[in-house]
């Protein structure tokens, strides 16, 4: 009898073993969750989408400008005979730099060169106006 109360031991001891083992296994989380590469690319374009999109939205309307027109008309002047565009930046604002004062009239007055005519009519930037 010895014997089989042994055998019976070393069963139990061998169950025992094999379901602490499994009860350990068991202790782990498994996740429930199986990615495929398919799914992995769904879900990537799901979640990038939206944000491409709010990306794009703010970055072309970002550098926007928005054109202003005054309401109040400019003043003219009128070139006299010899007189240069440099003369009248000085005679406009004598404090300030007469290189600005140039690239600001040319500016209002869409001019291609330095060159003005005597008679020729220029609106004058309303910073500059009297």
């Amino acid at each position: 009898m010895s014997v089989v109360s042994m055998s019976a031991v070393n069963m139990s001891a061998t169950v025992i073993s094999r379901r602490s083992r499994f009860a350990a296994t068991q202790a782990r989380p498994m996740s429930h969750l199986r990615m495929t590469a398919r799914g992995r690319a769904v879900l990537l374009t799901l979640v990038a989408t939206p944000l491409v999109v709010i990306a794009l939205y703010f970055g072309i309307n970002a550098g926007g400008a928005t054109a202003t027109s005054s309401s109040a008309p400019l003043s003219t002047i009128t070139v006299s005979q010899g007189q240069t565009l440099w003369q009248l930046a000085r005679q406009l604002a004598p404090t300030a730099d007469p290189r600005d004062v140039i690239a600001d009239v040319m500016s209002v007055n869409r001019l291609t060169s330095t060159n003005v005519q005597p008679g020729q009519k220029l609106a004058i930037p309303a910073q500059y106006e009297r």
